[in-house]
């Protein structure tokens, strides 16, 4: 692990705070950051949650991200936390920037989903992803505010949405409606945190190669004519829905985004929704 703050890259001499950093896009972000120069505050549930329909994050995958990080020449801080916890999500960030000294940029990345036509979904299955998909990013932006604030330097506030936070998918409503909150969450912060110089915005993937998507309940969503549909099977079906001739997007490709919204590249952007869509909210 390096000892001191490097000195060159697009976000040189910051620290990000990232959340769902275990695998995935979080994982990206971390590294991608880390490459362009940042300290890294992490943190990821590493267990899985009851009723979601795929394998989620472990304590191995969070020490992977570690020694990514680490092999870019990252810093990085990285802890066991839930995001449904505020006290929790507070402590692995003030324990970040006692080591770090300040935190400049938030990734709230955390998300999970799970399928289901809307009349079926429980209120356990409703409950759980709100909390996590549109509350989570609350208390994630919630907990490090006050940092940015204090700080005095402004910042950037990164959260990921979806395309479903800007248009509608069928059997994904709970996912679906917490997307679109925190596209309303990004709004009403960009207006709030403004005088402070503090920038607020989303990414708005379409179907990225993650384990979210890449399951079991998505690939039979998507194909519930086959027995057993593999990742096969689904990409020719995930790919219709984009303009571009491609299945999905890429983590570093959402992770690029983020980078870009979290530079002085992007100094006067705020209250923006970015697609990294491949073409799907026009098609």
């Amino acid at each position: 692990m390096t000892t001191t703050a490097r000195t060159t890259g697009r976000v040189s001499g910051k620290v990000a705070f990232v959340t769902g950093a275990a695998r995935g896009q979080g994982r990206a972000h971390a590294i991608r950051l880390a490459e362009e120069g940042a300290d890294i505050i992490a943190l990821d549930i590493c267990s899985d949650i009851g009723g979601v329909p795929y394998s989620l994050a472990s304590e191995a995958d969070l020490a992977e991200t570690v020694r990514s990080v680490e092999a870019v020449g990252g810093r990085i801080l990285a802890e066991v936390a839930d995001v449904r916890d505020f006290t929790a999500v507070k402590g692995v960030l003030d324990r970040g920037v006692v080591q770090f000294g300040h935190v400049d940029i938030v990734c709230a990345n955390v998300g999970i989903n799970i399928p289901s036509p809307t009349h079926e979904l429980t209120e356990s299955q409703w409950g759980t992803v709100v909390d996590i998909d549109l509350s989570g990013t609350w208390r994630t932006a919630k907990a490090a505010i006050p940092y940015l604030i204090e700080q005095g330097g402004g910042g950037a506030i990164i959260l990921t949405s979806s395309a479903a936070g800007l248009k509608g998918y069928g059997n994904i409503a709970h996912y679906t409606a917490a997307k679109h909150g925190v596209n309303g969450l990004m709004k009403t912060l960009a207006q709030e945190l403004a005088p402070h110089r503090i920038r607020v915005n989303t990414v708005n993937p379409t179907q990225v190669d993650t384990p979210m998507i890449m399951n079991d309940a998505m690939y039979r969503l998507f194909c519930p004519d086959i027995d057993e549909p593999t990742r096969e099977d689904f990409a020719p079906l995930s790919q219709a829905m984009n303009a571009l001739p491609i299945p999905w997007v890429e983590s570093v490709d959402v992770s690029n985004a983020v980078l870009f919204l979290a530079s002085d590249e992007a100094r006067y952007i705020t209250g923006v929704a970015l697609p990294v869509d491949a073409g799907v909210l026009v098609k």
